[in-house]
């Protein structure tokens, strides 16, 4: 039988991968797990009093683009988070977990050609690996954009070649980024959306981790194309409450922009979507209504900067995250620091290249190893000191 030759050339998934680098390992001590980015902070107290209100709900098919009130939720937050007024009806749209968002999204909205070529999607690099494989299923051009240290670990897209930004449909910004928590400043958004106005292109800005930061909460692309005056069709966002409320299993994030987008986005979910339960709606409205316990999560991680800025003080390379809750530690070689770490303290981290593509010789996150601070800050401080004391 014959098997589709369009991601034939993808890589091993990160975690699969990592599991048979440390398989033939065994832990130099007990583990402490810094590899994969799933919040461990306690989530809400509302929530089981609101899934045991509407448990009877199970019983009803949900709707597809998310309940009323859910959407009037998000349009609230975004109103009160980015000053910018969206119609719940005609703009916004429940994701069951965002990154089926970023994958179906790109599907619903990139077109087949562009200049009678197939298009091309432009992705950072590193990056989060749903962005290669939604360009893969519709059979455009991924092209990888180096985001190193010396550009603030964001790509510069400024710089392509314009014969590529004019081939280019979709392009894919994550910020705070994952996996270097680095913030797209205002100036580099309406940047970009300039580049998108002239090169025709649509904006998806992936701002999952927008609610964990230091000081200042970071802009978002709804934002500043309202404040610039831009196109809103340009700008597809994408939000999440796995972070922001530390509810990865709710999978419940949303996706906004402009209507004609929203309403293709819609228009493939009818068909092909997985709507979030009706109780699972309701949790995730209260969750968008309730700033309090985001609050108090953003200090813990506040916390946690802190933490690692002491750990790491005078670690030739170190650059403390602006946001998100992710370390990326220069090293010799990731996979290399990764096994050592892992055999001589139990310490699991996961290699930099694991979250690359390697462009023209060169693999952006090879010497580099991303460490997930989700721990309790305890069990991370012991975390972070092995790593210290391991590999520094």
């Amino acid at each position: 039988m014959q098997f589709p030759q369009r991601f034939s050339n993808l890589p091993e998934y990160a975690f699969p991968r990592l599991r048979a680098l440390l398989a033939d390992h065994p832990a130099g001590g007990p583990e402490i797990a810094m590899s994969i980015g799933e919040p461990k902070h306690a989530f809400p107290d509302f929530v089981a009093e609101v899934l045991n209100a509407h448990m009877h709900e199970f019983g009803q098919y949900p709707p597809n683009e998310g309940s009323g009130e859910l959407r009037t939720a998000i349009a609230d937050w975004l109103k009160r988070r980015y000053r910018v007024g969206l119609d719940p009806e005609t703009a916004i749209m429940a994701l069951n977990g965002t990154r089926e968002g970023l994958f179906n999204a790109l599907i619903a909205l990139c077109p087949e050609e562009k200049h009678g070529k197939p298009p091309k999607v432009l992705i950072p690099n590193p990056f989060y690996q749903v962005y290669a494989v939604a360009a893969a299923a519709i059979g455009a051009e991924p092209v990888f954009v180096a985001a190193p240290a010396g550009n603030g670990f964001l790509p510069d897209y400024a710089a392509l070649p314009a014969s590529v930004l004019d081939q280019a449909a979709i392009v894919y910004l994550c910020s705070p980024s994952n996996p270097q928590g680095a913030i797209a400043s205002r100036d580099y958004w309406g940047e970009l959306l300039h580049l998108a106005e002239k090169h025709d292109f649509r904006i998806f800005a992936d701002e999952c981790y927008s609610e964990i930061y230091r000081d200042a909460p970071p802009p978002g692309a709804l934002e500043i194309a309202a404040e610039t005056g831009a196109d809103p069709e340009r700008v597809v966002v994408f939000h999440s409450l796995s972070k922001r409320s530390n509810l990865p299993g709710l999978r419940s994030g949303f996706v906004a922009g402009g209507p004609a987008a929203i309403r293709e986005v819609k228009r493939l979910r009818a068909y092909a979507g997985a709507p979030l339960p009706l109780p699972l709606q309701r949790v995730a409205e209260r969750a968008w209504a309730d700033e309090a316990h985001v609050v108090a999560n953003r200090a813990l991680y506040q916390q946690k900067y802190r933490i690692a800025d002491q750990v790491f003080a005078g670690v030739q390379g170190y650059q403390s995250p602006e946001a998100g809750f992710f370390l990326w530690l220069p090293v010799d070689d990731g996979e290399a620091a990764t096994v050592k770490l892992w055999r001589d303290t139990g310490v699991k981290v996961l290699p930099g290249a694991y979250l690359s593509r390697e462009v023209d010789g060169s693999t952006p996150g090879q010497d580099y190893i991303r460490v997930a601070m989700v721990a309790t800050s305890e069990e991370m401080r012991r975390g972070l000191q092995a790593i210290r004391d391991c590999i520094y």
